[in-house]
């Protein structure tokens, strides 16, 4: 028997046949080195303490000058050449290396196995490749519901003729392990092409997508990189959208593609008809989709007529649109998405068939909330009857003596025209009270999908608490239910995911909303994931600093706070809040009223529950009486609960005599928030 020291072990190694590994009772083991199961000739140690390894792995020189990696050797090592909380991954298989890694001084780590399969490839050893059989992949249907992935150099789709072995876990498309060495293209007619790993991560000049593993055809000389399926020729290709036949047409120089307005290299198809060139991926970009910013459907274009258009900035990213150049656009709204915008996150958008084309409109017929009652010489609604009340509102515009009343619908403070109860305190603004029941909703994933498939229906009620889906805000307001998921949506909400921009006070241009923005919001100083931003300042805002009522109510003062922000005031630098007593900082928002001087803190002012309305009616729960939230200002009686003083947002019993006080954080359904 053949006697091997091998490295990394500290035994001597003897060769094995077949025979022998089954008589050492050892019929099915691993290499100690690949991983994979052992099959005869293999090396086992002499010492018998487990250890074998296959026979190409005990051979596996210490330095592999690899062809696909040129520059430098590929050294063996027998751990990782990382810290132990620095994963090392295999730049073929993208798998964890453990030990036994050629690696190279350029960042380059494969498994030992990894290594040498390549290296077999590339020197057209394909005897060496024996087990992994020349098969048509759909023998092995009972395998993985036949399918057997990806090819382990192109990282496309498996085909028909295909290397593969389910004992290695190598697939190959035979073009792939035939391709050849050097490759003369017409995307690179200075130097030829050279088939080698990406050690230097450089991206496709065709695709624009850099490939990490796998192999691809490169110019290091030139920095040029291109994938192998890249490299490959195209056909012409026929695209039911499109009335007439894309050519290949290779290019030396960059070229601004007519489908999405961006540029393109090396790879174009053209259609001499329409005079149009165009990528090879957007030939085939859906042709109508619906988004979640917008309630319409959109429909893909190649150029529109700039008058149609009263704004040509993307909706998404809020830049300038090219209508030269391929967009996204819906007529009837003007509203437009740069392609690659509008198809940026797969979750926002649902593609929508040629089929249902004809069925344009997405509005859902709804039901008025309001009985109008009488009207008055303009032809204006004075009097109103509201599902969600049992007695007649009448309109009014008193603001000097109902001004520190909030509405019950979105819990904000009235302004301008409102319709108020005569008999209880009961107050909706105009805008509040003339909500559909049900309005289709754009901006929302469903829990139950996870991604979006059109507009949702929502419906208007008001079950007394609810936590809006989005600004995270407890509530016993109106607000809006997803017919599907369940999704709670406050007022306030809603009325900002309808605005293309917001203008706020203090600040003289509009704010549009920034989905993957990151940094930090002006207003508080928090660090925020999307904002709304100004496009010409460097000004932006939370969602919960956009939402800040302009006017509140407190106890410490007779008249309405406004929110403060137009510019860093030196008056704050030297004002403590009237609430807390601690410092203020001047860099962020505060409350203010001229006429007392009264300054405080934006979050001392609105509390942990800004948006639930003190004196409204509490119904759940186990106390016999009817409950009416409250805050204690000149005294703080004890709950009989946790026996604490009730500072905060307290439950009252509503009946004379009764003197059941509890808190709200204490309440056990409040507990299920």
């Amino acid at each position: 028997m053949e006697e091997l020291k091998n490295f990394g072990h500290q035994h001597p190694l003897l060769m094995l046949n077949e025979e022998q590994l089954i008589g050492n009772g050892n019929g099915v083991v691993d290499c100690s080195r690949c991983g994979e199961k052992v099959s005869a000739p293999c090396f086992s140690c002499v010492e018998c303490c487990g250890f074998y390894l296959h026979k190409t792995c005990a051979e596996a020189p210490l330095e592999l000058n690899h062809p696909l990696h040129r520059h430098h050797p590929l050294v063996l090592l027998q751990n990782p050449p990382y810290t132990s909380d620095t994963r090392c991954v295999c730049d073929f298989c993208d798998e964890t290396c453990e030990k036994f890694i050629y690696h190279c001084s350029c960042g380059l780590d494969f498994h030992n196995k990894c290594a040498l399969f390549t290296l077999n490839i590339a020197e057209r050893n394909l005897k060496e490749l024996e087990h992994v059989a020349l098969e048509d992949p759909s023998f092995s249907s009972k395998n993985d519901g036949g399918n057997l992935g990806k090819c382990f150099v192109c990282w496309e789709p498996l085909a028909m003729y295909t290397y593969f072995s389910l004992d290695c876990g190598f697939n190959l498309h035979k073009k792939c392990a035939e391709l050849p060495l050097k490759l003369n293209h017409l995307c690179h007619r200075k130097h030829p092409l050279v088939l080698q790993f990406n050690s230097e991560r450089h991206s496709c000049k065709t695709c624009q997508v850099t490939q990490r593993r796998g192999f691809l055809y490169g110019c290091s000389p030139c920095k040029f990189a291109i994938h192998i399926e890249c490299a490959s020729p195209f056909p012409d290709i026929e695209d039911k959208s499109h009335q007439h036949q894309f050519t290949l047409f290779w290019r030396q120089i960059p070229f601004i593609c007519d489908a999405c307005g961006t540029e393109g290299q090396h790879v174009a198809y053209t259609c001499g008809t329409c005079s149009i060139m165009v990528h090879k991926k957007c030939i085939s970009l859906p042709r109508i989709i619906q988004h979640a910013w917008h309630n319409h459907r959109v429909f893909h274009t190649y150029f529109i007529h700039k008058e149609y258009f009263e704004s040509l900035n993307c909706i998404w990213c809020h830049e300038f649109v090219d209508t030269e150049h391929g967009s996204y656009f819906c007529a009837d709204c003007n509203v437009i998405f740069h392609v690659n915008c509008a198809l940026k996150e797969k979750e926002w958008y649902c593609i929508v068939s040629e089929e249902n084309e004809d069925n344009k409109s997405l509005d859902i017929p709804v039901n008025s909330i309001t009985k109008v009652l009488e009207t008055n010489d303009d032809g204006e609604v004075t009097v109103i009857e509201h599902f969600k009340h049992k007695h007649y509102l009448m309109l009014n515009d008193n603001i000097r003596e109902h001004g520190d009343k909030y509405c019950d619908g979105c819990l904000l403070l009235i302004s301008a025209k409102f319709y108020h109860c005569s008999r209880c305190d009961f107050f909706l603004h105009k805008s509040c009270a003339e909500l559909p029941k049900m309005k289709l909703f754009s901006v929302h994933i469903c829990r139950e999908t996870e991604f979006f498939s059109g507009s949702k229906p929502f419906i208007l009620t008001s079950n007394c608490m609810f936590k809006c889906g989005l600004c995270r805000y407890l509530s016993n307001g109106f607000f809006y239910k997803c017919n599907e998921c369940g999704m709670d949506l406050c007022l306030r909400c809603l009325d900002l995911s309808l605005l293309d921009a917001v203008k706020i006070p203090g600040h003289k241009h509009p704010l549009h909303a920034y989905y993957d923005y990151e940094g930090q919001c002006c207003a508080c100083g928090t660090d925020i994931e999307g904002a709304y931003r100004c496009k010409d300042c460097n000004f932006e805002l939370c969602l919960f600093c956009i939402m800040r009522p302009t006017k509140v109510s407190h106890k410490c003062d007779d008249h309405p706070l406004t929110l403060t922000y137009d510019k860093i005031n030196d008056y704050v630098k030297y004002h403590y809040c009237d609430i807390c007593e601690e410092k203020m900082d001047p860099k962020y928002w505060y409350y203010h009223c001229e006429t007392y001087d009264t300054s405080a803190h934006v979050n001392c002012v609105l509390g942990k529950y800004p948006f639930i309305k003190l004196g409204s009616t509490y119904n759940e729960g186990n106390h016999q009486h009817p409950l009416t939230f409250v805050k204690k200002i000149h005294y703080y009686p004890e709950y009989v609960g946790c026996g604490k003083p009730c500072k905060d947002l307290s439950l009252e019993c509503a009946k004379s005599g009764c003197k059941y006080i509890a808190h709200w954080k204490c309440r056990k359904s409040a507990m299920l928030w």
